[in-house]
């Protein structure tokens, strides 16, 4: 499915960020990440203040070049050929870098691997479900005799809403229901195959997802990207319920009991050590780990989560911290930022498209806002030193977890910088003769 984590480091082949090359043996699916663009019927939405950026600063030298070509042939301007052409090259280069970007980002962005090679470039969205499934259920057939780890990430509940035409219409909350009914459907048919080859109690499934719902997404009156309930805030919010509380779901028939109702805060960078102890590995010991096992929470042997502090990013800001307080059980959370919501009382950033993590788009709070999440789960009252008796020894035991924390961090290039962001052809995947990039799996075995 989606890796979302890119391909390439320094040239078209070396392959640095593929998971090929981060443990995985077997590889199907987009090596970067669903976007409008790839089924091309709603607005753009890679990175789109920059795309807005480059595209002012290109009209504003096209608007300087035609202002000065006027001047110099009417000789109001004292303005050497030399110059205006220079500028309008500057204007040139502008522009091809633009779109170049983000206009040609179907044919560059929306691809199919398998391991190393690309099958479909761009990639056919009415038949990802079923390549996607199919590839699945061959996977677990040809490893039903031997133990085996399978990371499906779904293109579905995730914009543009691709659903095939057997579930459109399938639901009463729009296309958004329709997706998840056909999510479920893909679910099933996985479990089912578990099933048919007699895995079901031997084998340890988790499902979940990677964020809230994503409240900007709009397509008219309808609401695209899901619905978080009681909880404020949604994706792209480093510190809202909205956008980081999520279900998990365990299914393990031979170990776990059925209908079991555990109400701990737990993160998905436990599913690393889990897995690595139910391989019978060791997780390494020369760094520290953010995760830990779940299997003692699930097996009952443990009452409660062993994350006592949880750190809520949004990109490399810290927005927000969860202390699950041992000894009395509460739940308490510290925001040292929030978004900057548009309009004010929306609970999103509807006149950004998505929340940003830092600059005007967010409010620093400095003492930060408290909440008691097991009293106030949709975090409507902060608390203060009036209303919490404990404000400040929270607020101080909080600072230190945040300090404490900060030191087990090891710094990293930036990958979302401008640079980062703008396409470069040398590290292009490319199916053929760049840049005549296009090609089918069917095409190709025909």
């Amino acid at each position: 499915g989606k890796w979302h984590m890119g391909v390439n480091c320094k040239t078209r082949h070396d392959h640095c960020h593929h998971p090929l090359n981060h443990g995985f043996d077997y590889f199907y699916g987009m090596p970067f990440t669903l976007l409008n663009e790839c089924q091309g019927t709603d607005d753009p939405e890679l990175a789109k203040s920059l795309q807005d950026t480059y595209w002012f600063y290109t009209q504003m030298i096209i608007f300087a070049v035609f202002t000065l070509v006027i001047g110099k042939l009417a000789n109001l301007l004292p303005v050497k050929w030399k110059i205006i052409i220079c500028l309008a090259i500057c204007g040139l280069l502008h522009f091809i870098s633009w779109f170049s970007s983000y206009g040609f980002t179907k044919y560059w962005n929306c691809i199919l691997m398998r391991n190393h090679d690309i099958t479909e470039q761009p990639m056919n969205l009415q038949k990802t479900t079923s390549n996607m499934l199919k590839e699945a259920i061959t996977f677990i057939e040809r490893n039903r005799h031997r133990p085996f780890l399978l990371f499906v990430s779904l293109l579905h509940v995730h914009t543009p809403l691709i659903t095939t035409e057997k579930f459109q219409g399938r639901s009463r909350h729009g296309l958004y229901g329709d997706n998840v009914e056909e999510m479920d459907w893909m679910v099933g048919r996985l479990l089912d195959v578990i099933d048919k080859e007699d895995l079901k109690n031997t084998t340890f499934i988790y499902f979940a997802s990677d964020h809230g719902g994503f409240l900007e997404a709009h397509r008219g009156n309808s609401q695209l990207g899901g619905w978080n309930g009681i909880y404020k805030g949604g994706k792209g919010m480093g510190g809202w319920e909205g956008g980081i509380r999520v279900p998990g779901i365990v299914r393990w028939p031979g170990v776990l009991p059925a209908g079991t109702v555990i109400d701990e805060p737990t993160s998905l960078m436990d599913i690393y050590p889990t897995v690595v102890q139910l391989a019978g590995g060791a997780v390494p010991q020369d760094r520290v780990m953010d995760g830990h096992t779940l299997l003692p929470l699930l097996l009952g042997t443990e009452q409660h989560s062993r994350h006592e502090f949880l750190f809520h990013y949004c990109g490399v800001f810290l927005h927000a911290v969860r202390w699950h307080q041992k000894d009395s059980g509460t739940i308490w959370k510290a925001h040292y930022a929030t978004p900057v919501f548009q309009p004010e009382a929306s609970g999103a950033c509807f006149g950004r498209g998505i929340c940003p993590c830092f600059g005007d788009g967010v409010t620093h709070h400095d003492p930060p806002l408290l909440f008691n999440l097991s009293q106030d789960p949709s975090e409507a009252n902060p608390l203060s030193a009036d209303t919490e008796p404990l404000f400040d020894t929270i607020v101080r035991r909080i600072r230190r977890a945040v300090e404490e924390h900060r030191k087990t961090l090891t710094p990293v290039p930036q990958q979302l910088s401008p640079y980062n962001n703008i396409w470069k052809p040398w590290l292009q995947p490319c199916c053929g003769t760049f840049p005549f990039c296009w090609c089918c799996e069917v095409n190709n075995k025909a």
